[in-house]
């Protein structure tokens, strides 16, 4: 397993172990002489994102809240210093990061899911030159242990249609195991930063002037308001370099979050100089994260209905007859009571190592039970998509499995109720026909309009079509894949 090496350590933050547990536990001396407001431990972290010589006791004052508490993930959202990214999220490639404490697994289960939900990259070299990832690694291991893997996601701007199915995917995907943490620093100010509204003359109450933008953003933050932080943010200017993480975190908890601010400084506090400083903020506070609650299909019957995938296809593949045999379930008191249902299915196909598409085909009706679809389907994916060669005996092993189960489609009033990243669509208009699976807006990461307009030319029209005249309906689906 490949492992990004930290290229911070040794500047950023000392390189040496025994000195990086010295200056934890002095942090910790100092931490618990104050007692942080938050009552119980915090699921969610604000970090700032500087050398620990300017924040590394600051930051230490929230992560200390979770010291030795029992997380599985760690996800960390980062905004982008040094690469321009738009509309997506950037996962690493490689299977882990390293810092002088060890390594830290990458959940790749978790990427992977989010990338069918929302705009996924991955890139190793955007996370080999991003600072604001990795300072928080070896403050997680310090406070964690060995115990957790960890989904860092940098993100650059993302629009209002790519920021709400981010946000409606890590709602859904967060659970009681999982740390959120955001990494930010608040207020930059000077010239070097276009940021100087008080002047440049370094007195103090530019420094109090400055700190009281971050305490109206904290307020919006210490409220759960997303609406009210963005407009904020649009209305001063602030420099708060994450706000984009912190947006899209306000935007994916659920109604009555909130956040406490633990420990607030400056750059300029400790030689008294505001010609230029930065802000620094530590905010801790609990979730209750809903999950996927509208599941209906529990991890045992995912499971079964993968293996039907695959044993179909390659018996199919290898000429032993395509179809599926309904006593071959039956036969069986084990199997999940679920995949009789009757559900529309859509199995796809995918190259495991380019990701690259090798088939889909499915049905959007419910029709039968959804086992039998599941396994006709995969025949179909394999030997009957026409845009592709059949699969062939020697590429099975190569092939990777999805299965989307759909819920009845439902029409809507208008093509505005479509909702990306938790909708599929279809469009009708003069007779043509075309439909998405919901993870295809959010794999492309594609807005609404962009979306309708590929829908369109799919189905054979112009690609403004869809504007006037067409009837949508939509449909949601649980996507799993091996």
């Amino acid at each position: 397993m490949m492992a990004l090496a930290s290229t911070i350590a040794g500047s950023w933050y000392p390189a040496d172990e025994s000195e990086i547990r010295r200056l934890a536990d002095s942090w910790e001396q100092k931490a618990s002489a104050s007692s942080p407001n938050v009552a119980q431990t915090p699921n969610v972290l604000i970090l700032p994102h500087a050398g620990w010589a300017y924040s590394g006791e600051i930051a230490w004052s929230a992560v200390g809240c979770v010291k030795g508490a029992k997380f599985s993930r760690v996800v960390l959202l980062a905004p982008s210093h040094r690469a321009w990214i738009e509309n997506r999220m950037v996962a690493p490639e490689s299977g882990a990061v390293s810092t002088p404490l060890g390594e830290i697994e990458i959940d790749r289960d978790f990427i992977d899911r989010l990338s069918f939900l929302a705009p996924v990259a991955k890139n190793d070299k955007v996370h080999l030159a991003e600072h604001a990832t990795q300072i928080e690694y070896p403050l997680l291991q310090l406070a964690l242990g060995g115990g957790f893997k960890i989904a860092p996601l940098v993100i650059g701007s993302l629009g209002a249609d790519q920021m709400g199915m981010c946000a409606r995917a890590l709602a859904r995907l967060m659970d009681e195991r999982t740390l959120l943490v955001i990494s930010s620093d608040f207020t930059h100010y000077g010239t070097d930063f276009d940021y100087t509204p008080y002047g440049t003359g370094g007195e103090r109450d530019v420094r109090d002037k400055a700190s009281a933008v971050d305490a109206e953003a904290l307020s919006f933050i210490a409220k759960g308001d997303a609406d009210g932080f963005a407009a904020h943010i649009r209305k001063t200017g602030a420099t708060i370099c994450g706000h984009v993480p912190i947006e899209l975190a306000l935007r994916s908890f659920p109604s009555g979050s909130s956040l406490a601010c633990v420990k607030y400084a400056t750059s300029g506090d400790a030689d008294g100089d505001y010609t230029r400083f930065v802000c620094y903020a530590a905010a801790a506070g609990r979730v209750a994260w809903q999950g996927e609650k509208d599941a209906v299909l529990g991890g045992e019957a995912r499971a079964y209905l993968l293996d039907v995938a695959r044993k179909s296809l390659e018996r199919a593949v290898r000429g032993g007859g395509s179809r599926f045999r309904a006593t071959e379930s039956d036969a069986h008191e084990s199997v999940p009571p679920t995949v009789r249902m009757k559900m529309g299915a859509f199995v796809t196909l995918s190259d495991r190592t380019t990701g690259e598409l090798r088939g889909c085909i499915g049905e959007i009706m419910p029709m039968r039970p959804l086992v039998e679809a599941v396994a006709a389907r995969a025949v179909d994916s394999a030997l009957h998509d026409p845009r592709f060669t059949p699969v062939t005996e020697k590429e099975l092993a190569g092939i990777r499995v999805e299965v989307s189960a759909l819920t009845p489609p439902k029409p809507v009033e208008s093509w505005r109720d479509i909702v990306l990243g938790r909708d599929g669509m279809t469009l009708e208009k003069n007779g043509h026909f075309a439909v998405f699976l919901p993870q295809v807006a959010p794999e492309q990461g594609w807005d609404l309009e962009t979306t309708l307009s590929y829908l369109s030319q799919k189905a054979g029209l112009s690609a403004d079509a869809w504007r006037e005249g067409a009837k949508f309906e939509t449909f949601q689906a649980e996507v799993f894949h091996e």
